[in-house]
């Protein structure tokens, strides 16, 4: 026995049965409870799969907005991948935070699904093999990572209760694969078990999944928790596996636990085995028996380092979709229109627990300007994308005492005196986490309009609750209920006005008190023009510049935790202002401000599309440097887009009698576009980047009947530096197509490299009457740039 298992024998020891159960939920939302009499301190944890947010839910320190996950998944490099986990190891220890909630694992089953902005692909290989090199970069620095969600949660709609329905060999071959790579080649230090059902039992509650399977036949030794909230049983839960529950500290285990182990309804070597699990977490990160020293220092998050590492990452992921007449890169000359809502309001992040509050967040029109000169751009805005108005952006709303961007919140009793008066540095306060508001009667949100010029805005007010909402020109009462279990903290209800406004003008929100834990807020943005003006205001500018650049996309009301899509359409006019553009610009460049694919009607009227995803914080600085090519946009498509609504092997992500059947099998994502011979609009895989590639001869390593490695030459055949994403796919007899390996080459222009594609042997195996085994070495390799594009196709038996 190790001395760490020692140790934590004798921990659990000297704990009885209620000190060792208080430990097994969370002390708050975000952090563990601390037991000093065995040398165990408090374990923080942390939101992280777009940054680290620290243990706040809202108005949290500032920190890194990374890409997000598909824009780095789109690298095809395990290396980026290692990259942002050191990176965000480094951003959790200047927040000292222990454990980061990421990444997320799940698969991008149908285009529809709200969160797919925050995983990595369609493809179970490709995740696996991203997320263990994360995993294994965070932990190298001390940090844990956390793998989610175990497993088959695809969708967002009814995500606390829909029943996923699936086989046995779908179910290992596909959405257990990530997980099964990560654990074994990686040893994240925790997993989190999902919402939903698998197969009729809650994922909290999956005996067979989380003692059989992870900790059984994996060996898993890491803790597994609960999403927030998800845990809703006593005993059940305690029995199949689950380590711990989040959050607290309340919840269904605490007293009702103990209960249950005194009635013999759950062994108390059980919770032994739960807090042997725990300790074991916190002794990896640094939070049992010797403490972590943190650093004193470290980069900041608006750094010239970090600004050039998340600029790079942003840029080198974006993927040339079409690019004709080599339309991109820009021309070093000329007069450029930039475009749209989205070149204004840029959005940088999808909407949930995935949020963070970056420093600053760079428009594309900001960042074109910046690249170009002011001499050569003019910027218009575009169409209205968007009902909900969100949080107010930076720079606003300010603080009507220190002038500093935020609010003022003025606490009253029930005689209206004030008890407090605070600056709170963002446009949303959540009471769970300002107990200092508890006690009044009544809460006052107060903010100025900090624009310079007098603006038509649209403000208001979020949140749950009895409010009275004055501004300039206007004054209501209104009464707003959640919108349902979510509406307390991702989805809130929301009333706002469209007036014209005077610089300085006041906005006044007074809410009652209510019960319970909310988030309250103030809504503030600047009003678009109505469409025919927006529309004709861009046509005019499209004719007097020599391109057009129009930025489009979604928002974050389509990607977001909680709510999945019902179309892929681009939300208001944004089609029919593309479209009125291409009519009348020399040249039009599309850049798509979205992590989903979306419907592109238009495609054939414009010269190139750029498909930007959610880059960050450093947004129009990474845009600027792709559109000029300064760094190449090489990145490949890591989800099949649909021309048409409805098109795919899988559509709609709404339950039917609360279940959703994986009826698919294992032809997920293009598997099941390449079975059926249906042409989608982009292949996975798919990217342009800015040269041209040729493939030369290939050849199979083949051992024990089955594919060790491809061998293939490539020779960069354009007039620019590049890079080439080589992809190895196999396509057994009677099997649908799948990936079975990928390498990356930079070349410069002229150049050839003989490159050797690495085949996982996981790829080749299938799961038969309970067991694996290989599958017969039949069919055809291909050798491609995506689907779309199979370069060399080879017998698979030789």
């Amino acid at each position: 026995m190790s001395d760490l298992e020692v140790r934590i024998d004798k921990a659990i020891g000297a704990l009885d049965l209620e000190a060792k159960v208080r430990l097994l939920t969370g002390a708050t939302s975000f952090t563990l409870h601390p037991e000093p009499s065995v040398g165990l301190a408090e374990v923080v944890f942390s939101d992280g799969p777009t940054g680290v947010r620290g243990a706040l839910f809202t108005g949290g320190r500032i920190a890194c907005q990374l890409p997000n996950a598909t824009l780095l998944a789109q690298h095809w490099d395990t290396a980026v991948a290692a990259e942002v986990g050191a990176l965000l190891a480094e951003e959790a220890a200047a927040q000292h935070v222990h454990v980061v909630l990421g990444p997320t694992v799940n698969l991008h089953r149908t285009a529809l699904n709200g969160r797919l902005f925050e995983e990595f692909s369609e493809d179970p290989l490709l995740t696996g093999a991203l997320a263990t090199a994360y995993i294994n970069a965070l932990q190298e620095h001390g940090t844990a990572a956390t793998l989610k969600h175990f497993v088959a949660n695809e969708a967002e709609t009814d995500r606390k209760t829909v029943n996923s329905l699936l086989d046995e060999r779908t179910l290992r071959e596909v959405y257990l694969l990530p997980f099964e790579m990560a654990v074994a080649d990686a040893n994240p230090w925790a997993v989190m078990a999902a919402y939903n059902r698998v197969n009729g039992t809650p994922a909290t509650e999956h005996t067979e999944l989380i003692e059989g399977v992870l900790k059984g036949e994996w060996g898993y030794n890491g803790l597994v928790m609960s999403d927030w909230y998800a845990a809703t049983s006593t005993a059940d839960s305690a029995n199949a596996g689950l380590d711990l529950i989040m959050p607290g500290p309340a919840g269904p285990w605490g007293e009702k636990l103990v209960a249950a182990v005194r009635r013999g309804e759950v062994a108390e070597s059980t919770v032994d085995e739960q807090v042997r699990r725990l300790l074991r977490l916190a002794d990896r990160v640094g939070a049992f028996g010797t403490q972590r020293q943190w650093p004193s220092t470290g980069p900041a998050p608006d750094s010239a380092r970090r600004r050039a590492v998340l600029r790079r990452l942003a840029a080198g992921g974006m993927t040339v979709l079409v690019n004709r007449a080599s339309a991109l890169p820009l021309a070093a000359g000329g007069k450029v229109a930039v475009i749209g809502r989205h070149a204004l309001e840029t959005v940088t992040q999808g909407a949930g627990s995935a949020e963070v509050r970056p420093p600053h967040e760079i428009s594309i029109a900001d960042g074109i300007m910046q690249a170009l000169g002011a001499d050569r751009v003019t910027v218009v805005d575009g169409v209205e994308v968007r009902r909900d108005p969100l949080t107010a952006a930076e720079g606003l709303l300010r603080d009507p005492e220190t002038g500093e961007f935020g609010m003022r919140v003025t606490t009253r009793d029930a005689d209206g005196e004030v008890i407090e008066s605070r600056h709170v540095g963002w446009s949303e306060l959540f009471t769970r986490e300002s107990p200092w508001v508890r006690p009044a009667a009544t809460i006052e949100l107060t903010a100025e309009v900090a624009l310079a010029e007098p603006p038509r805005m649209q403000v208001g007010v979020r949140g749950r609750g009895e409010w009275t909402f004055s501004v300039p020109g206007h004054y209501e009462r209104v009464r707003l209920e959640r919108v349902d279990d979510a509406g307390e903290v991702l989805r809130l209800p929301y009333r706002t006005v469209t007036l014209d406004l005077e610089p300085g003008a006041r906005i006044t929100a007074v809410t009652t008190a209510e019960p319970g834990d909310r988030i309250i807020g103030l809504a503030a943005r600047v009003a678009p023009k109505p469409p025919a003006a927006a529309i004709g205001a861009a046509v005019r500018a499209a004719r007097e510049a020599d391109v057009a650049v129009v930025v489009v996309g979604l928002t974050p009301e389509q990607e977001t935790e909680e709510v999945d899509k019902i179309t892929l359409a681009l939300p208001g006019e944004q089609d029919a202002l593309i479209a009125a553009v291409a009519a009348a610009a020399k040249r039009t460049v599309v850049v798509v401000n979205a992590a989903t694919p979306v419907l592109m009607p238009w495609l054939e009227r414009v010269d190139a599309v750029l498909w930007a995803g959610l880059p960050g914080q450093e947004a129009g600085a990474a845009v600027a440097a792709a559109l000029t090519g300064e760094v190449e946009p090489a990145g490949r498509l890591v989800t099949t887009f649909p021309a048409r609504d409805g098109d795919g092997p899988v559509w709609s992500p709404v339950p039917v009698h609360g279940e959703v059947s994986y009826g698919e099998g294992i032809a997920v994502g293009y598997r099941g576009w390449h079975r059926e011979r249906t042409e989608p609009l982009f292949w996975f895989g798919h990217g342009l980047g800015y040269t041209e590639w040729a493939y030369g001869e290939a050849e199979l390593a083949v051992d024990d009947s089955t594919i060790r490695s491809v061998r293939v030459t490539v020779t960069n055949t354009g007039a620019r530096a590049g890079r080439e994403v080589v992809q190895v796919y196999w396509r057994p007899e009677g099997e649908p197509v799948r990936l079975v390996g990928w390498t990356g080459v930079d070349l410069e222009p002229g150049r050839t490299a003989s490159v050797d594609v690495l085949v996982d042997a996981r790829a080749l195996r299938r799961w038969h009457e309970g067991a694996w085994e290989q599958l017969p070495l039949t069919g055809e390799v291909l050798v491609a740039r995506g689907l779309g594009d199979i370069r060399i196709t080879l017998p698979a038996a030789h």
